[in-house]
């Protein structure tokens, strides 16, 4: 039932769909279709070594608030270390980016996409899970990453090489 635009919106710690996206655990905390496409909200868990490859997406916004552990985010220009309170911005654009925890623990992120939309990718591509479960990272032929290419840019995404920031 959608509320009104002037009701709240509440959502419990065990709410939300989650969802394994590339072997990281995400959970959809809130999305477009409860903000009416403003925003989504999505709380990642990402595994050591997890992360998700070279990407970029020119018509939102995405930003990271580091809750736990940390992540290193790198851009053609930068690398940056992300640790517990760290925020980063990645603008409107289409700045091609990742994201890759390097350490032996859990990174918890906190990620807001403006407008919504991300969410909708995650849920075509990922695999629902129970809450705390990880899945290893799926192998990637060939037709796989032209199929996930092609689910990328219809959600409005470019998904690049993994050397690509090398």
């Amino acid at each position: 039932m959608e509320n009104p635009i002037n009701d709240l919106t509440t959502v419990n710690a065990q709410d939300g769909q989650i969802l394994s996206v590339v072997g990281d655990t995400y959970r959809l905390v809130i999305t477009g279709e409860q903000t009416r496409g403003a925003y989504a909200v999505i709380d990642m868990l990402v595994p050591p070594q997890g992360g998700p490859g070279p990407h970029a997406h020119a018509r939102f916004q995405e930003a990271f608030y580091v809750l736990e552990g940390e992540v290193e985010v790198k851009t053609k220009s930068q690398t940056y270390t992300a640790r517990k309170g760290s925020f980063v911005n990645i603008p409107l654009g289409g700045v091609v980016h990742c994201f890759k925890n390097k350490t032996d623990t859990i990174a918890h992120l906190l990620c807001v996409v403006v407008p919504a939309g991300l969410e909708d990718f995650f849920k075509e591509i990922g695999t629902p899970v129970p809450a705390g479960t990880f899945l290893p990272p799926p192998v990637m032929s060939q037709e796989d990453q032209q199929r996930l290419q092609g689910i990328a840019e219809k959600y409005g995404q470019e998904v690049f090489p993994p050397d690509y920031l090398d």
